[in-house]
């Protein structure tokens, strides 16, 4: 995990033979710049409302990890 000067996550390093091995499996992955469909925007539009009214369902990314 790459972090700020806060110490806030900001990023991951991926080294080059991991990264050759995933464009191999998904050869478009560097095509990213494409819009979503409308279902797919208006999907995460409604769960972005969900997340809003009731913050307290969510879970801590690192709590939600650990096992």
């Amino acid at each position: 995990m790459i972090q700020d000067s806060n110490g806030e996550d900001m990023g991951v390093f991926i080294p080059i033979k991991e990264w050759l091995a995933i464009k191999n499996l998904y050869p478009d992955i560097e095509e990213i710049s494409k819009d979503l469909p409308k279902w797919e925007k208006d999907l995460i539009d409604r769960r972005l409302e969900e997340i809003s009214q009731n913050p307290e369902r969510l879970i801590k990314e690192k709590k939600s990890l650990k096992s």
